[in-house]
């Protein structure tokens, strides 16, 4: 039977300093400085146990070129559970982990709200006239893309090459409703045409069916095996075939769907035929077509469109609940399936009937009103700076700001989930503990805490992402008037640690 889909947001944002001649690097390593000087953090991320190099194919090729974890950068674990640091080259924030879509939506625009707050800390830092600007997108226009990156909780027994094969389809398709808009195309290949406006910012640049890397061939299906939990029991889906949404509505949809999805294939309950015969070619023409008829062909040699697509499988999910007595996302999948019908309808009738729903039709939208005002064509520079500016993080500036989007979360919710972590995961016992005791807590990481105690370090090991809620720990915490108080209390869980761990 399917299992509880806890899941997450990790968005890489663009950067840009002005009145600077720094890197972006340095450029991202002050903003995310800038926001945990404030005492709400820990800097400590314990890289330890990380296990990007493992592949859930089984094989291992020590010639490839695995994801490389940069442990000397800004790196801040955050009271709300998440985490707020440099990646590579731009400040990421991953929110903490979720029970529901709602409350991914809520911890995703907490981190929107991090960052701004960020960006007005560290004006007031620099020099007059300096600045750094950040934006919630997937491409800087020159032919580099970062990423919005999503995580599902999975049974470790699925075979990863089911899910691989049924969960493709999901990821070709779903940018019908889910892709954030962009002007242009910056990753060309040979002998095809530049869309004037294309649906996802993300899918010119997947190169691979399946595979490791994140940053190089991107594969739609990224077959990284490090789950951040018990590995016995779990599975953790590392998405990277996804844009960064500034409509809530369109995250919550994204995660929603893609949970569903999950767990009717973990119940064996998707169509089977429904297998794309192309996904790395059909990912692209399916966004590259605004009028929504491509025609994706299947592994039996049928064609069906995107939207067809998303039809079926909308309808094997329905199948799947009205068998389920749980619908692995906290209560919310009959809303997230009447939505997702919705959605699919008035992208077949008119798809500007969800100009404050969907990201690229409200981009869409606002750019060729600006055209047709100014008589001017996709290649306009003009037009370019409407898409960037729509995922401006300064509020005054933020075109989707003005677009009419739909809002599920009240700011005043995202202020305090900014510092206050989720009852419904563990996150909720990492961010509390980082709260009360964070002289004592030497690093962190998803699955466990490291504290120094006068016998040396142990470690708090939190393998399963559905205890350490509100309902499981908080007696405990409020209960221990220091954190020896709270060791004591979890003897026989606790681990003692090398006295030199490589640290």
């Amino acid at each position: 039977m399917a299992i509880q889909k806890i899941s997450g947001i990790e968005t890489e944002f663009g950067i840009v300093a002005r009145g600077l001649d720094v890197s972006p690097m340095v450029a991202s390593s002050l903003l995310v400085n800038a926001y945990s000087d404030d005492g709400l953090s820990l800097r400590v991320w314990d890289f330890l146990n990380e296990t990007p190099h493992l592949d859930a194919r089984g094989a291992w090729d020590p010639s490839a070129e695995y994801p490389h974890v940069e442990s000397m950068m800004a790196n801040a674990i955050l009271t709300n559970g998440a985490r707020y640091y440099v990646d590579h080259a731009h400040p990421e924030v991953s929110t903490p982990e979720c029970a529901t879509p709602s409350e991914v939506v809520l911890y995703d625009r907490a981190a929107e709200m991090i960052i701004t707050r960020s960006m007005e800390r560290a004006s007031e830092r620099l020099a007059a006239g300096a600045g750094l600007v950040a934006y919630k997108n997937n491409s800087d226009g020159k032919g580099n893309s970062y990423g919005c990156h999503e995580n599902y909780l999975v049974e470790r027994d699925l075979p990863f090459g089911r899910l691989q094969k049924f969960i493709t389809s999901h990821f070709v398709s779903r940018q019908v409703f889910c892709g954030a808009g962009k002007v242009g195309s910056e990753n060309r290949r040979e002998g095809e045409n530049v869309p004037a406006f294309q649906l996802s910012q993300r899918a010119d640049f997947f190169e691979e069916e399946v595979g490791l890397e994140t940053t190089i061939r991107r594969p739609i299906v990224n077959t990284r095996d490090e789950p951040h939990a018990d590995p016995s029991r779990f599975r953790r889906l590392h998405v990277i075939a996804g844009d960064a949404n500034m409509s809530q509505v369109a995250t919550w949809l994204k995660v929603g769907s893609t949970a569903l999805v999950l767990a009717c294939i973990e119940d064996n309950m998707f169509p089977d035929w429904l297998v794309t015969a192309d996904p790395v070619a059909d990912i692209r023409m399916v966004s590259h077509d605004v009028s929504l008829r491509h025609a994706v062909t299947l592994v039996d040699g049928r064609t069906i469109t995107a939207l067809d697509m998303q039809r079926e499988i909308h309808s094997a999910v329905a199948g799947w609940l009205s068998r389920s007595s749980d619908d692995c996302i906290g209560g919310e999948g009959a809303a997230v399936l009447a939505e997702w019908s919705r959605v699919l309808d008035c992208l077949s009738s008119d798809p500007l009937l969800l100009a404050d729903t969907v990201d690229w039709v409200a981009k869409r939208r606002m750019i060729d009103g600006f055209a047709e005002r100014h008589g001017v064509g996709p290649a306009d520079p003009r037009v370019r700076a409407i898409d960037l500016q729509y995922h401006d993080m300064r509020p005054g500036k933020c075109l989707a700001g003005k677009a009419g989007l739909r809002v599920m979360v009240d700011d005043a919710d995202a202020a305090r989930a900014m510092t206050q972590p989720p009852d419904s995961t563990r996150a909720y016992f990492r961010g509390r503990c980082v709260a009360e005791w964070p002289d004592r807590i030497v690093s962190a990481n998803w699955d466990g805490i490291v504290v120094d105690t006068p016998e040396g370090l142990v470690r708090i090991p939190m393998m399963d992402p559905t205890k350490g809620s509100r309902a499981h720990v908080q007696p405990l915490i409020d209960g221990s008037r220091t954190i020896d108080d709270l060791l004591l209390r979890l003897t026989g869980t606790v681990e003692r640690m090398d006295p030199d761990p490589g640290w």
